[in-house]
């Protein structure tokens, strides 16, 4: 006697199909709600790991959320204050200039014994020091454009990096922030002699004269000095200050003796037209 067999329910196809869907839903929702909620959910340490982690591999905006995350859940403790200068790292690297510049301000008031403040007060730079810097410059170093704009972030970022080999001299970010240093003092010297010769083209010869004379008193150590006592005698002489020209060639003579305009005193030529009309030739 064979068994017998269970008796079979026959669903509908619309019930069938509609119950597949909701079993998928259910599951989808359960995946998303697992990525969404592990964030809150996660041990302080695995949190951070997993912040670090992305850091790690480039996932910045990723990285960011995290470090946000674990501020917000835990809002005190060593990772909390590492977590912070993470923090700004990312957004930094994520260029978002100034949430950056405003975490590291606030890691930098609120932990100023902290054994990596140095590295705050170098990031803090890098922010500055980056945010004049266009898309082309980023990849093409051009000097002569970064010293056609605004110098408000160069002259920050000078002030930054100044403070960090003032308060630490003996950082291991220290030499690199003094090179910078000498770049940004090149980078404001060349932006004062590019203005000074706007307004020697433009006969504003004592406008010229200041700008050149403020090079001269700020900037000795940078090359452009020599183009700065050049304009000077160049706008003495058109102001009928013959002893003072006379003098400031001198001074040209003696420490800049291959400078053009000794061989050339209508030196500094304007730029042709067609010069100007070349893409980023630094004359526009």
């Amino acid at each position: 006697m064979g068994l017998s067999k269970l008796p079979m329910f026959k669903l509908p196809a619309m019930k069938v199909l509609a119950v597949i869907a909701l079993t998928v839903l259910m599951s989808a929702c359960s995946i998303f709600g697992s990525k969404r909620d592990s964030i809150d959910t996660m041990p302080l340490e695995a949190l951070y790991n997993k912040a670090h982690s992305s850091m790690e591999n480039a996932d910045y905006a990723a990285a960011t959320r995290a470090y946000q995350r674990l501020i917000a859940r835990f809002p005190s403790g060593e990772y909390n204050e590492q977590a912070q200068l993470d923090l700004a790292y990312s957004q930094y690297k994520d260029n978002q200039p100034d949430e950056a510049y405003s975490t590291i301000n606030r890691f930098i008031k609120t932990y100023p014994a902290n054994k990596h403040v140095d590295y705050a007060y170098y990031l803090r730079g890098l922010i500055n020091f980056d945010r004049t810097s266009g898309l082309i410059e980023r990849y093409v170093s051009r000097t002569g454009q970064q010293s056609r704009r605004d110098q408000g972030f160069n002259l920050q970022a000078f002030d930054d990096f100044s403070e960090l080999s003032r308060r630490f001299p003996n950082s291991a970010y220290t030499a690199d922030a003094r090179q910078r240093m000498i770049y940004l003092r090149n980078v404001l010297a060349q932006y004062e002699i590019n203005v000074a010769e706007f307004y020697l083209r433009n006969k504003a010869y004592i406008a010229a004269a200041d700008r050149a004379q403020y090079v001269i008193e700020h900037y000795q150590q940078a090359p452009q000095t020599g183009d700065a006592l050049a304009i000077l005698t160049r706008s003495y002489l058109a102001l009928g200050h013959k002893t003072l020209a006379d003098q400031s060639r001198q001074v040209l003579t003696i420490n800049y003796p291959s400078h053009p305009y000794l061989a050339d005193p209508k030196w500094p030529h304007p730029a042709s037209t067609l010069r100007k009309m070349v893409p980023f030739s630094g004359h526009h």
